[in-house]
């Protein structure tokens, strides 16, 4: 390079930087959005480049000029938050811009050439060094988030909601809606990429996603309005061999332990049913829950099944009761009671209707007469 030429480039060197911000104020809307320390910063990252590249062109000896450090170390990493590579990209082509458009003032008399190619090698390297330090930012982006990610499932799963689960919500993008656990077997695979396979069919379906592996188990938080049984099957085939659960729906991020805590207790007592649909609802498996030691789930067929039927009468426990001892036999239950099968029919559909369980139904059957047991025992206690 010209002595003259680097010579007119040292006194310009404030002017460009000036001249790159005025053109990025006119061109660039989202500049004009930014905070005002976000502009000072990106102002600084310009005259950076501009005093980087006098200094390259100084130094011929320097095959390449170090852009990385000297030109993105001047602002801080969140800047990288702030502006987008979109955004940095065209922050970029408007400097180069501005220095283009003075090129022939900028260069000694026939030397105009050689100072256009050393700004266009200049800003390839600026182009390279943008990729690298956002390449970075979005893996030091990415860990930070597995790692909060993995935070978030297993407070969930230890049943212990920390105090900083909000605040790790947020970080994440976790939008406030219902949320639902899925619990399943993870198979073999490789986590990570089973993960990011989940969040793109739940992203499909507009659904949030978080995931994780603790031993043999996959549990899923889902997040969305809506029925979550149709995207639940969509993911249910990403899962390993066995049962895959589903529990309860819950308001919240907060107050999902109770659903992670379903899901994974009829994960644990599913092989009991061994024609179970794939998921099933956590529900559902409420008999084999109780049986496996679940309170929860005992809890709840003493207060939603046996409760209702308890309040509806004693005509009514009794003929359930009685329907149930005697093989599911209209005639029976009628003779034993001394009332008639129509009778009978009427009682067992107002069962129904209260407890969502069919006594003619063998599960359902089998989940009344579970909650009787439960409930007479609960009432033998008290």
């Amino acid at each position: 390079m010209r002595a003259e030429t680097i010579a007119r480039l040292e006194q310009s060197m404030s002017a460009l930087g000036t001249a790159a911000m005025t053109s990025m104020d006119q061109r660039l809307p989202w500049f004009r959005a930014l905070s005002a320390e976000n502009r000072s910063w990106l102002g600084l990252v310009a005259q950076a480049g501009v005093a980087a590249f006098v200094d390259w062109v100084k130094h011929p000896e320097r095959n390449r000029p170090a852009v990385a450090g000297e030109v993105f170390g001047t602002a801080p990493r969140e800047l990288a938050r702030a502006v987008s590579l979109q955004q940095a990209v065209e922050m970029v082509r408007t400097i180069v811009d501005a220095v283009e458009s003075r090129v022939d003032e900028l260069a000694a008399p026939g030397g105009e050439a050689e100072l256009m190619q050393a700004v266009l090698r200049y800003t390839r390297e600026i182009a390279f060094a943008t990729a690298q330090v956002y390449a970075r930012s979005a893996e030091a982006r990415g860990a930070w988030d597995a790692r909060l990610e993995a935070l978030v499932v297993d407070s969930l799963v230890r049943g212990e909601i920390d105090e900083s689960l909000p605040s790790w919500a947020s970080a994440l993008n976790w939008s406030p809606a219902p949320v639902t656990v899925i619990a399943g077997n993870a198979g073999g695979g490789e986590p990570e990429g089973l993960v990011d396979e989940l969040r793109l069919v739940a992203r499909r379906a507009r659904f949030d996603l978080l995931a994780g592996v603790h031993g043999h188990r996959l549990v899923v938080v889902l997040g969305g309005t809506g029925d979550p049984m149709p995207i639940a099957r969509q993911l249910a085939v990403r899962f390993g061999s066995g049962p895959v659960v589903v529990g309860q729906c819950a308001k919240d991020l907060e107050s999902a332990v109770e659903s992670a805590s379903a899901a994974l207790a009829g994960l644990r007592s599913a092989p009991a049913w061994p024609d179970a649909p794939r998921p099933v609802l956590a529900s559902d498996l409420l008999p084999e829950r109780a049986l496996d030691g679940d309170e929860g789930a005992r809890a709840q067929l003493i207060e939603q099944v046996y409760g209702p039927l308890q309040r509806g009468g004693a005509a009514l426990l009794d003929t359930v009761t009685t329907y149930l001892e005697h093989g599911n036999s209209l005639e029976a239950t009628a003779r034993m009671l001394f009332i008639h099968p129509n009778t009978v029919r009427y009682r067992l559909r107002r069962a129904t209707e209260l407890t969502s369980f069919n006594p003619s139904n063998g599960r359902g059957g089998f989940a009344l007469w579970l909650a009787i047991v439960y409930g007479r025992l609960a009432n033998n206690r008290t």
